[in-house]
């Protein structure tokens, strides 16, 4: 019997790829237009990287070290963090800025919220510009400026705030002497520079709400509270997490108001995370220490901005978002 020998099939051959489209080639004038847009961006860029990422950096490196500026750094390793972990003063201050935070933003986006809704009823267009510029005059100021004359204000002995309420009967308050006065006292003076910013966000926001969807609400009976309960608020809410989120960020570094009007004090009652950082760098010259508790603090700041975002995908909605 004769073997017979198959032969395999040819492989076929495989067809070539085709050749990667090569990218167009930029015209002279489209490259002078990236120029011009890298020319123009290029000095926020640089000042961002100066003025925001090197001292970032820089201060999370200065907090593994000691260092008063006349010796040398000495490598610390994590022994800033335990020495802040274990001071009380950092830690009631902390405790101070939070509670801060809280009162100074709620009543903050509360007197803005109510401000713009009754400016943005009807009023000539003169009389809103009018108060327009008043609530929002008080955020170009000089917070340390302003502090020092509420300091007068306040004073519990010829201060002009117990002289008025005098005439009503009411005893002189210890405003900057008592520890719970203290802190309300900072409250409503850095809510009465700061809410300007938060009220223009919310004019901004109202004057984007169609008229068509307030009629409509009328229409079905919705008007006063109710209305705005139910259709403005939900409506206003991208405009309350911008202006929650701002609020929140800058109420976490507050330190002009506490320390020209109360140094802090009394006892340690309104010693902000700021106050801290700035007594224990600049006063104790412990750079290293100071540096650890403004990184906490920064992580603090993110932790609240990241924590916002998550919550908003809640009670934030969007115009036009299905």
């Amino acid at each position: 019997m004769t073997n017979t020998r198959t032969t395999p099939p040819a492989r076929a051959e495989r067809p070539e790829a085709p050749p990667a489209p090569q990218a167009p080639r930029l015209s002279a004038r489209d490259r002078g237009t990236r120029l011009l847009a890298t020319l123009f961006l290029a000095p926020t860029i640089v000042g961002i990287v100066v003025f925001t990422v090197v001292p970032i950096v820089g201060s999370v490196v200065l907090s593994l070290f000691h260092w008063n500026v006349i010796d040398p750094p000495r490598f610390a390793g994590a022994d800033n963090y335990g020495a802040v972990f274990g001071d009380e003063t950092v830690l009631v201050s902390f405790r101070n800025t939070l509670v801060f935070m809280v009162l100074a933003v709620a009543l903050q986006l509360l007197v803005a919220l109510a401000l713009a809704l009754t400016l943005n009823g009807r009023m000539p267009v003169w009389l809103r510009s009018v108060f327009r510029s008043a609530f929002f005059f008080p955020l170009v100021l000089s917070a340390a400026s302003i502090s020092v004359v509420m300091k007068y204000l306040f004073n519990q002995d010829f201060g002009v705030v117990n002289w008025l309420l005098g005439f009503v009967g009411i005893a002189p308050v210890p405003w900057l002497t008592s520890e719970n006065a203290a802190m309300t006292t900072v409250v409503l003076v850095y809510v009465w520079q700061q809410f300007g910013f938060s009220f223009l966000l919310f004019v901004g926001g109202l004057n984007n709400i169609p008229k068509e969807i307030h009629e409509a609400a009328a229409l079905d009976g919705a008007t006063g509270l109710r209305k705005h309960l139910t259709v403005t608020l939900p409506l206003l809410s991208p405009t309350l997490l911008v202006a929650s989120v701002v609020g929140i960020i800058n109420a976490l570094q507050v330190f002009e108001q506490p320390y020209v009007l109360t140094n802090g004090g009394p006892g340690d009652s309104t010693r902000t995370v700021v106050m801290v950082i700035y007594e224990t760098a600049f006063e104790q010259l412990r750079f290293g220490e100071a540096s650890a508790v403004g990184v906490l603090l920064f992580v603090l700041i993110m932790a609240v901005t990241a924590l916002q975002f998550r919550l908003s995908r809640r009670f934030v909605h969007y115009q036009g978002a299905g």
